[in-house]
């Protein structure tokens, strides 16, 4: 006879495929791979493509940065130049003369211009692109650990499935089977024996539908993971158990609150808009800054006429400016002003466009946490109720007055309180998850608590 207890573990336990495969006559020829949580948070983080490309990105935008700031080093161009001329030339005077020389200057030329106005307002806002590229790379890894997180717990609540399923179906086969023999015995209805067949079906159909679940939820968990597709993964967890992650009683404008501090998405954002703000200042304040310039030559001079000695020495030339530049690209260019306001107010636009949905994304994640957590409580006593019924109806069958079509229907009663037990579980769980990524606060560190009673 089986507890009351037991009858609520065996609801949460999760059987490994492998073993539902075998129950049910199903074999696979694929490698099957267990993973935990853990393990699939770390490869989460360390293998997902979209974390990788964030990755790509943040390196490139670091690069622009370091670039826009190399335009206030002057560069050097080193070289030997070589100048040769034949027939006429007109000199200093006015006089055409009829000259043939040559000369070279070997030497190093310094070649320094910078544009002050544009460089610092283009490295500001690499800097602002920078900081936002790597606000959005924690973003898409918490957007890649939550995906993982509810792929995990779509798995545990398949493998769940199954493992409920083949419990019913063992009792469905056990009584389908006293069925028969009391039929050809000639002490029972041919129409129970159809009823307990009908119902075996059933049982078997969904234990089929459950093992289909288990290995789709394994094929995207692994694209996630970007493990082989083929390789079928097994939740490791021997139980799909209630977590608790977040205060039941948790208050919706301290989270909201949180959020809009916390969320990644959101400090991306800013540094877009001061991006944007850079840029535009460097279309208004930037052209009036003007432009340094410099030049220095230094090495030597010789050459001379033909036939003539040809002296070497010692040459150094030296050229300094300061300049504005007015029209495209400088002063008084407004269409290019236009644009980079437009360019901001588009940015400013797109931050408040987020900081709505941010708002919505946490009050419909704590709406659905505290609806699963009251959902939680109705489930389990649902669960203790078809356990208890269940064992009526065996009292019942033993001492011979219990009908068919009632046990059928408590076990049916069973069978669906357990599934249903599973799935508001692992939906509980990923409900918490949700609400932790949609306040900023989703990291791979965050203690797993049961609460489970």
């Amino acid at each position: 006879m089986r507890t009351l207890n037991q009858l609520t573990f065996a609801c949460a336990c999760s059987l490994l495929v492998s073993t539902a495969a075998a129950q049910t006559n199903l074999t696979s020829s694929n490698e099957t791979y267990t993973v935990d949580l853990p393990t699939v948070l770390r490869l989460a983080s360390a293998q997902n493509l979209d974390v990788q490309i964030a990755r790509e990105k943040l390196t490139q935008a670091r690069a622009s940065y370091n670039g826009a700031v190399m335009q206030f080093l002057p560069w050097l161009s080193p070289g030997v130049s070589f100048r040769r001329h034949d027939n006429f030339i007109q000199d200093v005077a006015g006089n055409i003369i009829e000259v043939h020389k040559e000369s070279y200057a070997p030497g190093i030329t310094v070649n320094a211009q910078v544009d002050l106005g544009d460089a610092l307002y283009k490295s500001l806002a690499a800097r602002q692109t920078l900081n936002a590229a790597d606000h959005a790379l924690e973003a898409q890894r918490q957007i890649t650990l939550l995906s993982a997180i509810q792929g995990y717990y779509d798995l545990a609540k398949a493998q769940a499935q199954i493992a409920v399923d083949n419990e019913a179906l063992r009792i469905s086969q056990n009584l389908e089977q006293q069925l028969i023999s009391a039929v050809s015995a000639g002490i029972a209805y041919k129409g129970d024996q159809l009823r307990a067949q009908v119902q075996t079906g059933q049982t078997a159909l969904s234990l089929r539908q459950a093992l289909e679940q288990q290995r789709v939820a394994g094929a995207r968990l692994a694209e996630v993971l970007r493990l082989d597709p083929a390789v079928e993964l097994v939740a490791k967890e021997t139980e799909l158990v209630p977590l608790s992650l977040v205060a039941s009683n948790a208050a919706l404008s301290p989270l909201v609150e949180q959020a809009l501090v916390h969320r990644p998405e959101l400090q991306a954002s800013h540094s877009l808009v001061a991006a944007a703000r850079s840029a535009h200042d460097g279309t208004t304040v930037g052209p009036l800054i003007p432009s340094l310039g410099g030049q220095a030559f230094i090495g030597g001079l010789g050459g001379g006429i033909d036939n003539q000695p040809h002296p070497f020495g010692q040459s150094e030339d030296y050229i300094a400016y300061l300049s504005w530049r007015i029209g495209p690209g400088g002063l008084f260019d407004f269409s290019r002003t236009r644009l980079y306001q437009s360019r901001l107010e588009d940015a400013r636009l797109g931050e408040a466009k987020l900081h709505d949905q941010i708002t919505r994304e946490v009050v419909e994640s704590i709406t659905r946490f505290r609806s699963l957590s009251e959902q939680l409580t109705t489930v389990k006593h649902n669960l203790e109720l078809a356990a208890e019924a269940e064992k009526l109806a065996e009292q019942r069958q033993e001492f011979a007055v219990g009908a068919v079509l009632e046990d059928i229907q408590t076990q049916q009663d069973l069978t669906r309180a357990r599934n249903d037990f599973a799935n508001i579980v692992a939906e509980f769980n990923k409900a918490q998850y949700a609400l932790l990524r949609a306040i900023g606060n989703l990291a791979t560190d965050k203690p797993a608590v049961s609460s489970l009673k």
